[in-house]
């Protein structure tokens, strides 16, 4: 495979994921800024937030089912064709959101098609990362694990644009922001679908599904075949993506409502805030695709990992601070650890599974990791707040993650079938 071909399908990884991944963020950022007032005015402020969550977790509830329903479908037609499928039902469901009614139009039924689109989305979402990732990873040969990490850019890229979008929006009075304002970023979503589909279009297909579909050794029924062979690497798939998921939530979603809400910090400020840390995660993430190749991907995840436990205490200690300068440093210590060591993931999940079913594993793996760690660490992290009074039962909650995906990353390794099937050249 030449590198210009396996270049040009991570690039087009990159911007697909980019685009899939800012309208799942802006959801986030909407439902700790908006959803809230809008969509659940009856309820306190605090139980507001909490129901704007809950809808927030039903998109992660719903990754899994995108994971099992696209990766048969990769599995058995391709990756190239099912993730066009996918670019269009995130692209279609994110702008309806921009239409959707609120609460003092339409009652009741607004939240319910809130969470009916934000359903859809999560099926998008759910068979989306796992292709995106193998169109990279399975045209790279031997530079797997840099080229995955293609398709991993499109995480901070896509907060980039998300908080950005949101930065500016924020700008117009308040009354303005929560009549339309609002709205835009969702609105936005329709050109960066036609951008996508154009981009993804243009990208072959997988070398490898193609050889398996010559050979006649394409999965009939992959699902199956994963919960037969496979589901011990899929349950280690789950622990090992815990702090590649959550750590984005607990970021834009959580520690934004923490500190707009009771530390006093402004919308707008906050959102630069987050602005300045995804861009240093875009720039300092790729480091991380550089030294995981080099040295392999579980042996430096583990280190990375390590002195994010170290990091974690003190990046929560500088944002309670109240401090957005002291909140910008702290974050951004513990986003260049998180997202090298989220770089190496892709390639490091993709390396665990036989080809024949890779995309239904790794796809159930990381969707799986989404619902039950991911969407869930800002409803916990903002109970256990609620509840103890302290943020320090948060720090607590993430640590627990860490701990939970190195034990899994360090079992993985050892069951990894990286040695027996490779990805082909």
């Amino acid at each position: 495979m030449s590198s210009t071909t396996a270049r040009g399908a991570g690039i087009a990884s990159f911007v697909g994921t980019s685009i899939e991944w800012y309208d799942f963020y802006i959801y986030g950022t909407a439902s700790a800024l908006v959803f809230s007032k809008l969509f659940f005015p009856e309820v306190s402020p605090a139980a507001g937030v909490m129901a704007s969550f809950a809808t927030f977790w039903v998109g992660f509830l719903a990754r899994p089912l995108g994971g099992v329903v696209f990766g048969h479908l990769g599995d058995r037609i391709g990756r190239k064709r099912t993730l066009v499928v996918t670019l269009l039902l995130m692209g279609g469901a994110t702008t309806l959101v921009g239409v959707l009614p609120t609460f003092a139009q339409i009652g009741v039924l607004a939240p319910v098609l809130l969470a009916t689109l934000r359903l859809v989305q999560g099926i998008a979402v759910g068979g989306e990362w796992g292709g995106a990732v193998l169109i990279a990873a399975e045209h790279a040969g031997p530079k797997r694990i840099f080229y995955a990490a293609f398709a991993q850019q499109g995480s901070p890229a896509g907060s980039i644009l998300a908080t950005a979008a949101f930065a500016l929006v924020s700008m117009l009075p308040e009354d303005a922001f929560l009549s339309y304002g609002w709205r835009i970023p969702f609105l936005c979503s329709a050109v960066l679908l036609v951008v996508g589909l154009v981009i993804r279009m243009r990208v072959e297909e997988s070398p490898e599904f193609t050889r398996m579909q010559e050979r006649r050794e394409v999965a009939k029924l992959p699902v199956a075949e994963v919960f037969r062979s496979s589901w011990p690497l899929v349950l280690l798939g789950i622990g090992a993506s815990g702090v590649g998921i959550a750590s984005a939530y607990f970021t834009n979603t959580f520690i934004l409502s923490w500190a707009t809400t009771d530390l006093g910090i402004s919308r707008s400020t906050m959102l630069d805030v987050l602005l300045i840390v995804a861009i240093t995660q875009f720039v300092t993430q790729p480091i991380g695709a550089v030294l995981g190749q080099r040295y392999g991907a579980a042996r430096f995840m583990l280190i990375a990992f390590t002195a994010l436990i170290v990091c974690t205490p003190i990046t929560f200690a500088m944002v309670g601070t109240g401090s957005p300068v002291l909140a910008t440093l702290g974050l951004a210590l513990s986003i260049v650890f998180g997202g090298m060591s989220y770089a190496a993931l892709a390639g490091f999940l993709a390396e665990a599974f036989p080809a024949r079913v890779r995309y239904t594993g790794i796809s159930l793996s990381y969707q799986l990791c989404g619902a039950l760690i991911g969407g869930t660490a800002p409803m916990i992290a903002q109970a256990l707040l609620t509840s103890t009074g302290t943020i320090w039962a948060v720090v607590a909650q993430y640590l627990v993650i860490i701990l939970l995906t190195m034990a899994c990353v360090a079992a993985l390794r050892r069951r990894s079938v990286a040695a027996r099937e490779p990805l082909e050249v």
